[in-house]
């Protein structure tokens, strides 16, 4: 990478991240007022996602331009079925926006700990998302979400994906899928060069534009897992074959 390239991927890349925090901002400010006409309950929840996923998508597109990442996307058309569970690795802090934007009437699970944040908070609780509390009760909620019908992204490993590549999902995220999905679909996003994992410094480029492969997977029925074992066995099993599928497509 030449230097003028680097320097000009770098200030593309500080751009990125001050535009970030813009954003955040921006839901707190302006999203209260935006939101203020819309119908209550669901109707008006996935209103408000199509408005968020079209701020990130906007965002996104910046990105590219700036020549920050490029991105190639297999099967985007099977996303955003009703009762549908979606699972999706988490290499990078990117993530979450390609799938907002992917299905932008989607409900998500997100951290608990950004309802503290005042910049996010807005946005969460227009939307509807649903803070991961690690609790009994987000389950009963997620799987309620499923039932009436509402697509569901989910991250199973809670957390961005490190540096040695291992992917160990969370138990309680097939659970969600068994009780309550009509079909559960993962995701496999794989990023080269990697980066933008959590504590990385944002000067820290790599010598070419980030490259996202998301690719959609084959489509598992829960009712496969649940005629085979009862409940918390079939959820181990599942998880079990899901960890081995997501390790396996990602190295």
């Amino acid at each position: 990478m030449s230097m003028l390239s680097r320097t000009l991927r770098l200030i593309s890349t500080l751009i990125a991240y001050l535009a970030f925090g813009l954003v955040g901002a921006s839901f707190a400010l302006i999203l209260p007022f935006a939101l203020r006409r819309l119908p209550e309950g669901l109707a008006g929840q996935r209103r408000a996602r199509r408005i968020v996923a079209r701020i990130w998508t906007g965002y996104l597109t910046a990105m590219r331009w700036g020549g920050i990442y490029r991105v190639t996307w297999h099967g985007r058309e099977r996303l955003g079925r009703p009762g549908q569970l979606i699972l999706v690795n988490h290499p990078s802090l990117m993530d979450v926006l390609f799938m907002i934007s992917a299905v932008p009437e989607g409900n998500c699970v997100v951290k608990a700990s950004l309802l503290t944040n005042p910049s996010m908070r807005p946005a969460i609780r227009a939307c509807g998302y649903i803070p991961n509390d690690a609790s009994l009760e987000l389950i009963e909620k997620t799987a309620a979400v499923l039932a009436e019908g509402q697509t569901l992204i989910l991250f199973p490993e809670g957390t961005r994906t490190g540096y040695d590549g291992i992917i160990r999902l969370n138990r309680g995220a097939v659970s969600i899928g068994l009780r309550g999905a009509r079909v559960i679909t993962p995701v496999i996003i794989r990023m080269t060069p990697p980066g933008l994992k959590r504590g990385d410094p944002w000067y820290k480029i790599p010598p070419r534009p980030y490259h996202y492969d998301i690719r959609v997977g084959d489509d598992i029925d829960p009712e496969d897992y649940l005629r085979r074992k009862p409940l918390p066995l079939a959820a181990r099993l599942l998880n079990d074959d899901l960890t081995h599928y997501f390790q396996k497509e990602t190295t």
